[in-house]
């Protein structure tokens, strides 16, 4: 993440610890003094972990199309805050208002073309009930109207995260 910030190359990595060669989703999250920079992530992946861990902390800082104009900068590496969270399998829910534990689940709303997702740890961050959550997904980042957690048309899934943040 910090080559692409800086325009450099890539260093080669090599990781054998056998917990990170798994298949397995992650977001990467990154802040500057607590303000969002980016996040972007995968669910389901083709890859280790380690190398989907890496890439979504690349494409966190240059391509999270939210910072367009306002790409991470090489003088906020010092103050950037990662947080990697590796995601639990989707499940989906047909019952989202009763299956959703906030806190511990986070939501991928699927309507058509549409999609949009909030990680667990937003309910902590917002403070909204089960329904503003499922709400605030469908409209403010699936681009659906508020209720299409309730259409059936509309998949719900939940999932889990495990956190890595930095100390």
């Amino acid at each position: 993440m910090e080559a692409v910030v800086r325009g450099e190359r890539p260093p080669k990595v090599r990781v054998d610890d056998p917990e990170l060669q798994h298949h397995q989703g992650a977001f990467v999250t990154l802040r500057t003094d607590g303000r969002l920079r980016g996040c972007l992530g995968r669910f389901v992946a083709d890859k280790p972990l380690w190398k989907v861990v890496r890439e979504m902390a690349a494409s966190a800082a240059s391509e999270d199309p939210r910072f367009r104009g306002d790409r991470v900068r090489p003088d906020e590496l010092d103050r950037l805050r990662i947080e990697i969270s590796v995601l639990s399998p989707l499940e989906k829910s047909e019952d989202p208002l009763n299956e959703l534990e906030l806190g511990k689940h986070g939501v991928y709303v699927k309507g058509g073309f549409a999609s949009g997702c909030f990680l667990p740890q937003v309910a902590a961050e917002t403070g909204w009930s089960e329904e503003e959550f499922l709400t605030n997904c469908c409209a403010g980042k699936a681009g659906l109207p508020p209720d299409a957690w309730r259409d059936p048309g509309t998949e719900v899934f939940l999932f889990t995260a495990e956190i890595v943040e930095e100390a």
